[in-house]
């Protein structure tokens, strides 16, 4: 049974999301981090495909992801710049929505104990109205199929 995601807002201009993995911080982290591996659960819902993965992980560097309807070919996508990096426990990056104004400021931090590793993802936006926006589209619950998909790609990885 996958592990439930976690969901609070600690500031009228922020999200926060949580979810363990049984997995090593090093697997989480490298899932988040190589391009091969992104792509293979960070997919949203089902009939989408991630055919443009672009990651140059180093401060200053960027990453650029592109989502195509199976159904009708529609693309959206997403880019950034990363801020800080911290092999295995911490990344911090810039997102925002390509073609459409704006970013937020993205923290994940990768815990491990015992083998087990809990993703925090906050997210800040400009305002509580950018937040509220953008957790409307439905992102959390893109997020939890995603991370179901990487509970099966870690478990792969960890057998």
């Amino acid at each position: 049974m996958p592990a439930a995601l976690t969901i609070t807002h600690p500031s009228d201009n922020a999200v926060t999301v949580s979810r363990s993995f049984d997995a090593p911080a090093d697997l989480v982290f490298a899932s988040h981090s190589q391009p091969q591996l992104v792509q293979r659960w960070q997919l949203g819902p089902p009939g989408w495909s991630m055919p443009i993965c672009e990651i140059d992980l180093r401060v200053g560097g960027t990453y650029r992801y592109i989502w195509r309807s199976d159904a009708d070919a529609s693309e959206f996508g997403f880019t950034g710049r990363y801020r800080e990096i911290v092999v295995p426990s911490r990344i911090v990056h810039t997102e925002g929505m390509i073609g459409t104004p704006g970013e937020a400021v993205v923290t994940t931090t990768f815990e491990e104990r015992g083998g087990r590793t809990t993703l925090t993802l906050t997210m800040s936006f400009d305002s509580q109205e950018v937040r509220d926006q953008v957790l409307l589209t439905g992102m959390t619950d893109g997020m939890a199929q995603s991370y179901d998909r990487l509970d099966a790609l870690l478990a792969e990885r960890v057998a």
